[in-house]
């Protein structure tokens, strides 16, 4: 069974609250991180069917502060899968109140699991991407997966096929 990244999309909407900020009046970095790592547990979850881990966070980039009281947005959909793995892109925005215009603050690159009940690895299904930007990150995602594989070492540079074709001339 194929799948598109829209079946895996999932949409957190929620305001920033005082506790959650830091002494600047802004939100923790790590609240929301976590937040974006619920949304991409979800739509990992909505692609496989199964009990997704959280295998690695990728990047992050924290692009703009989001100060108490601000509306956050947080999107996530699986931008490729591969055997038992999925990558999950995540963007997040906030919107002005009065004008409700969106701007992106925010994005992360998720790597989940799915694995049985006893935590063995799991086949997940393909994934075909619809929109231009889907397609650019799917065929980004095997060149991440490769660059990660070879700095833990699981790798050798030499097998890294999608990253060679970057560099050859």
């Amino acid at each position: 069974m194929i799948k598109t990244p829209k079946d895996s999309l999932t949409i957190l909407t929620d305001i920033v609250l005082p506790g959650e900020s830091n002494p600047l009046g802004n939100l923790f970095g790590g609240e929301l991180l976590a937040r974006m790592d619920r949304a991409c547990s979800i739509a990992a979850q909505r692609h496989c069917h199964h009990i997704v881990v959280t295998a690695s966070v990728n990047h992050v980039a924290f692009n703009k502060a989001v100060a108490v009281g601000t509306v956050v947005t947080v999107e996530a959909k699986v931008s490729r899968a591969f055997k038992s793995s999925m990558e999950v892109y995540v963007d997040v925005w906030i919107e002005d109140r009065e004008s409700q215009k969106r701007t992106k603050v925010n994005e992360g690159i998720y790597t989940f699991v799915a694995v049985d009940h006893t935590g063995s690895p799991l086949k997940v299904p393909q994934i075909q991407p619809e929109t231009e930007l889907e397609i650019e990150r799917f065929e980004g995602a095997l060149r991440r997966k490769q660059l990660s594989l070879i700095l833990s070492g699981r790798m050798k540079p030499a097998e890294a096929t999608e990253l060679k074709a970057l560099f050859a001339s």
